[in-house]
């Protein structure tokens, strides 16, 4: 099945890629590798499914090898957003031997890691398909991957949260200490607020909602419920009635995640999607 969300550009994530061979190949080189492989040698390798899962990331591989030898052959027998089976074939890499041993654990690093993600985030996804609510990742991602990370995130059928500091404002409960409250931390937000800038407050009890929804509509555009139990959930969207959008965080689980959006949800943010995600188990077969 074809994603339908777009690729990444290659600009974006060729930093990472190089970075992660340099980290690989060091001062010399595949040392082993060299000792023991023929210069003129050719080989074919076969990336397979080991486990159930989505993949995603089958671009950063083929470019790990791309940077080795620009001759080295990837064939995609499915694209990122395929559901996979064990024993299902992803793709073929064909080459000389040594580029392909070379950059057979930085691909496998980067194909495993993102289609883990990917796939934490459909089976979140798919819990709550009953219901009007969107799965949401967040900012605790792997420094320096974030766009990667991301981008999984939404192959396996979720949306992403701001990827940083800059592209919308989130009050969290240390911002509100700072400013002296709710109320002030708001009113700052909104007079600092371009036009095209959302503003979200978290609060951690109903009495804290109460204090944002008596600044609505010049206050926060979204509130995030922390910690809320499901009862407490279905009495804040109660209060709410459709004026803000509602974010569920906090420790959310596969487990769990369902019954929060029936409570009442209209986003359920998980950070696990992305920093205790495990990565699916793909192997790469040479021929």
């Amino acid at each position: 099945m074809p994603s339908t969300i777009p690729p990444l550009p290659q600009v974006l994530y060729e930093p990472l890629v190089r970075l992660a061979l340099e980290e690989d190949l060091g001062r010399a080189g595949d040392i082993t590798t060299d000792a023991i492989v023929e210069a003129g040698d050719k080989s074919s390798a076969r990336f397979v499914a080991r486990q159930n899962g989505v993949i995603a990331g089958l671009d950063v591989a083929a470019l790990t090898f791309a940077l080795l030898d620009t001759d080295t052959k990837f064939d995609k027998a499915v694209s990122d957003g395929a559901p996979v089976t064990p024993g299902d074939l992803i793709a073929t890499v064909t080459g000389a031997t040594r580029t392909l041993l070379m950059g057979e654990r930085t691909a496998l690093n980067f194909l495993g890691r993102l289609s883990g993600v990917a796939t934490a985030t459909a089976e979140m996804v798919s819990a709550v398909s009953a219901h009007d609510t969107d799965i949401v990742c967040t900012r605790k991602t792997t420094p320096g991957h974030r766009i990667l990370e991301k981008y999984a995130v939404r192959i396996g059928g979720g949306i992403n949260h701001r990827f940083g500091l800059d592209d919308a404002m989130l009050i969290k409960d240390n911002h509100v200490i700072a400013a002296g409250g709710i109320i002030p931390a708001l009113q700052r937000a909104r007079a600092a607020a371009g036009h095209l800038v959302k503003i979200e407050i978290e609060v951690d009890t109903l009495d804290q909602l109460d204090e944002v929804l008596s600044l609505h509509p010049n206050g926060a555009d979204v509130v995030m419920l922390d910690n809320f139990s499901a009862a407490d959930i279905k009495k804040a969207a109660k209060r709410i009635d459709g004026r803000l959008r509602t974010e569920i965080s906090g420790g959310v689980t596969l487990a769990s995640v369902a019954e929060l959006a029936a409570a009442g949800a209209d986003l359920i943010s998980s950070g696990a999607l992305t920093h205790s995600v495990k990565t699916l188990d793909i192997g790469l077969d040479f021929d």
